[in-house]
């Protein structure tokens, strides 16, 4: 287990599809607690271990992820996720041809572990926005990068499927194609932020995983980008 990053204020990740990102009513190991329990290891620090969630990603997405280790990092951070500073890019692998580029904006609305679009005026609707661009077609099925300006719950999930491009492998919001039985076709690869002391620029990317399906890594492969090298 080792972090693609790590100082006295922040602690960046490469999370695996199916892992939690914080504990939930299941019991199962999640990172928040397995990366406390790595630090306090690795710094012999006794007691309890600060180690602050500023973002999530849902079980079955892969990706990058940046935990604060401080209190006054993880403030900053959230201030840039606020204002839209940090920059968060997905590969995502859909069903249909979703057009060469595009943007989506809509409010969303979670209720009962479910998140749909709703009336901007609709009571706990929050609005969402991301560009995509298309990388390539094959059998169907799209490689989109994504841009997501907003960091709401099941964004890229729900904003896809309602336009008729399902996520594949997300039959949770009408998928008909599987992805390994359990997780989905979207990672995380790029993730920029201003370092909470120092100010510098920082960008984290991650390759798509070994466990992506052929489909997918056929695609991919096409694209003949550094960013897409498969591990």
């Amino acid at each position: 287990m080792t972090p693609l990053y790590l100082d006295n204020h922040l602690l960046v990740i490469e999370k695996k599809a199916g892992q939690l990102t914080q504990a939930d009513r299941t019991g199962d190991t999640d990172l928040l607690m397995t990366w406390r329990e790595y630090i306090k290891i690795r710094f012999n620090k006794p007691g309890n271990v600060y180690l602050g969630l500023v973002h999530r990603l849902d079980r079955p997405v892969s990706g990058v992820m940046v935990f604060a280790r401080t209190s006054k990092a993880a403030a900053r951070l959230a201030e840039q996720f606020r204002t839209q500073k940090i920059e968060k890019k997905y590969l995502a692998l859909v069903e249909g041809r979703p057009g060469f580029s595009g943007t989506m904006e809509d409010y969303l609305l979670k209720k009962g572990g479910r998140v749909k679009r709703a009336a901007s005026e609709k009571q706990g609707a929050k609005k969402a926005r991301l560009s995509f661009r298309t990388l390539a077609e094959s059998g169907g099925k799209s490689l989109v990068e994504i841009d997501l300006e907003t960091g709401r719950s099941h964004q890229i999930r729900v904003q896809f499927s309602s336009r008729g491009f399902p996520l594949v492998g997300d039959v949770k919001y009408g998928a008909s194609t599987e992805f390994d039985g359990k997780n989905l076709a979207l990672h995380a690869f790029s993730l920029s932020f201003d370092h909470p002391t120092r100010k510098d620029r920082l960008v984290f990317e991650s390759p798509l995983p070994a466990a992506w399906p052929d489909l997918f890594r056929d695609i991919a492969s096409t694209v003949g980008k550094e960013k897409l090298d498969l591990r």
